[in-house]
């Protein structure tokens, strides 16, 4: 029914969507990071002895990577949605843009991983210290701590300037926004932790648009049906009455 499919949408387009949208990412993107961090070295001319002694916890952090990526996805649709024909055109399809291809890029690192665990079960002394296993770590590496970030930087970027124009989030959001980009772009390869500040940012504006949310007064959704319910009667009243005066 089309009173139903408005208070769906309605539904979705609520901040509280994108909020809880962006904390399952943060969350599950920070135990991503942390499982793979405790579980593979940082140094990516490494032998790969892990791959006897850590693979069921890398296991574990690359099938947990498709979940905070649909939670991404949800929350940029979200975000877009419910700033509407306020942002600008020119840093919504940057935004839009930068976090499609962080995503591919960490789905891309993920992937080549896997595979490394795939073909260690499958020939485990032909690959430990192998040209092969060599050039795919330092594939993934770069892909992850290269051109991720990067991309995890112009969007935070373009996010922290919707959001200064739109003041979906408080100026001071915006501004840490600005500065934890700069120090991924310029400092990310002295730092192995440094992919923990876009999920740590985007826990920050996620929490606040829920709290925010909360304190807000919301109209009922039962109070919306009832009104559209009352529209819908009121049209058939006035055909009605139409017709038989004709």
């Amino acid at each position: 029914m089309p009173g139903d499919e408005t208070l769906t949408r309605g539904t979705l387009r609520t901040p509280r969507a994108a909020a809880i949208a962006g904390i399952l990412f943060s969350v599950l993107l920070i135990a991503i990071i942390a499982l793979l961090r405790m579980s593979v070295p940082a140094d990516p001319t490494e032998s790969g002895a892990w791959l006897s002694t850590n693979a069921k916890t890398v296991v574990l952090a690359l099938n947990l990577v498709p979940f905070a990526g649909i939670a991404f996805l949800w929350f940029i649709g979200v975000l877009r949605d419910r700033l509407g024909r306020r942002e600008d055109r020119f840093f919504a399809t940057v935004f839009f843009g930068s976090g499609l291809l962080f995503l591919a890029m960490l789905f891309a690192a993920a992937a080549i991983i896997g595979a490394l665990v795939i073909a260690f079960a499958a020939a485990p002394a032909a690959l430990v210290d192998s040209p092969t296993f060599h050039f795919a770590r330092a594939v993934a590496f770069i892909i992850a701590n290269v051109y991720a970030i990067k991309m995890a930087a112009v969007f935070m970027i373009s996010t922290s300037t919707v959001a200064m124009s739109t003041r979906f989030t408080p100026r001071w959001i915006a501004i840490l926004g600005y500065a934890l980009a700069g120090i991924l772009l310029l400092g990310s390869s002295a730092m192995t932790w440094s992919i923990l500040v876009l999920p740590a940012w985007v826990l920050l504006v996620s929490i606040h648009i829920l709290v925010d949310n909360l304190r807000r007064p919301a109209t009922p959704v039962a109070q919306m049906g009832e009104g559209l319910g009352d529209s819908r009667d009121a049209r058939v009243a006035e055909r009605s009455r139409l017709g038989s005066d004709g």
